[in-house]
């Protein structure tokens, strides 16, 4: 398979980027998305080239690590139907001769670091303003020692699968990070252990999203549309509800 690749360079987040267009050949329908991506620093290396910076680490899709946006798609989607992460993106959803754009995420909470590589810790920031139960559990209890009935608990294990990638924000017109917020804010909020802190979470949240930059929502759904783990759009109704609820309980606690 013979690729073009327009990849945007940047050599530093404060310096002017461009577009730089490569040749690649010799590339199995096989081959992962990262591992082309190797093959290209492999050649430019030789050729005493500076290679493209990314981000990885698993490249198993459950990290989150890898992000870029592909075609003008977070994480990329080729033929596949299906959301993915960008290391579990295979060349076979591409065609030979095809040309594939390449670019980091883009939003104004994510500053460019070099290249493809972008700064993400503002998603950890909003995880420390209160992505956490703070009671004190001892050691873990059994199993079974806390009841949730069937459907929150669904609900919170399915919004506990985000991994923090960043897709939602880069697919968002508004740069907004509120379905990665929500997922956070949706699973404690589903089970027993999250609700002695719960408007108090979503009130410390929310305002620490808002104060990193990140823009509103305006329920467009891009979010959800690529999303590599299915985190749905009801999570931010849910998150709204709570919200709302915060403003009638004055120290945001449920006791």
């Amino acid at each position: 398979m013979k690729l073009t690749l327009k990849i945007w360079r940047q050599p530093r987040g404060a310096q002017q980027g461009k577009l730089v267009e490569y040749q690649i050949d010799n590339i199995s329908e096989d081959t992962s998305f990262l591992e082309m991506l190797d093959q290209l620093n492999e050649e430019l290396t030789a050729a005493g080239e500076e290679p493209v910076a990314f981000d990885s680490d698993c490249r198993e899709g459950i990290c989150g690590m890898c992000g870029v946006v592909i075609n003008g798609t977070a994480h990329g989607r080729g033929n596949s139907p299906v959301p993915t992460t960008t290391c579990q993106l295979h060349m076979r959803s591409f065609n030979d001769g095809d040309t594939i754009t390449i670019e980091p995420w883009k939003a104004q909470a994510f500053p460019v670091i070099k290249d493809l590589v972008v700064d993400r810790t503002a998603m950890d920031r909003i995880i420390q303003a209160g992505g956490f139960i703070s009671v004190n559990t001892g050691s873990a209890p059994d199993a079974h020692a806390n009841l949730a009935p069937k459907l929150q608990a669904d609900r919170a294990f399915d919004n506990a699968t985000c991994i923090g990638c960043g897709a939602c924000v880069a697919a968002c017109p508004n740069a907004s990070a509120m379905l990665f917020t929500s997922a956070k804010i949706t699973h404690l909020g589903n089970l027993p252990q999250g609700q002695p802190e719960r408007f108090l979470r979503i009130k410390n949240m929310v305002g620490q999203h808002d104060s990193e930059g990140f823009g509103n929502c305006t329920n467009i759904g891009e979010c959800a549309a690529v999303c590599p783990k299915g985190i749905p759009l009801e999570s931010i109704s849910a998150l709204n509800r709570d919200l709302v609820w915060s403003l009638f309980r004055k120290d945001g606690f449920t006791a």
